[in-house]
């Protein structure tokens, strides 16, 4: 039992670090992305502001909703391509009750 216990001790130190570097990379991804999407949308509309500026505005619109979509579809693909938490432990597990019934 006491093998099982720091197994899933390890496994849930594991999950933690995986979820504490997951959230580092995704707030400098969003800052990053929002620091170029803001500058970038900006120079865009100064640069048309007397000739188009509502097509540009309306542009970027379409664009970063069709961004953030596919960004979203991008995440949840990641998320289920993520390995099962503490699966060593549940086979473990599992292994321990197979040899438990053979064993009855």
């Amino acid at each position: 039992m006491q093998d099982r216990i720091e197994l899933f001790s390890v496994e849930l130190q594991e999950e933690k670090f995986r979820l504490v570097q997951t959230f580092i990379w995704i707030s400098a991804a969003v800052f990053t992305g929002m620091m170029a999407i803001t500058f970038a949308s900006l120079t865009l509309v100064y640069l048309f502001w007397e000739s188009a500026r509502l097509a540009v505005l309306g542009g970027l619109t379409v664009f970063y909703t069709g961004a953030l979509i596919a960004l979203i579809f991008a995440f949840r693909r990641f998320l289920a391509h993520q390995p099962s938490p503490f699966s060593a432990t549940r086979e473990e597990i599992q292994e321990d009750r197979a040899c438990i019934r053979n064993a009855s």
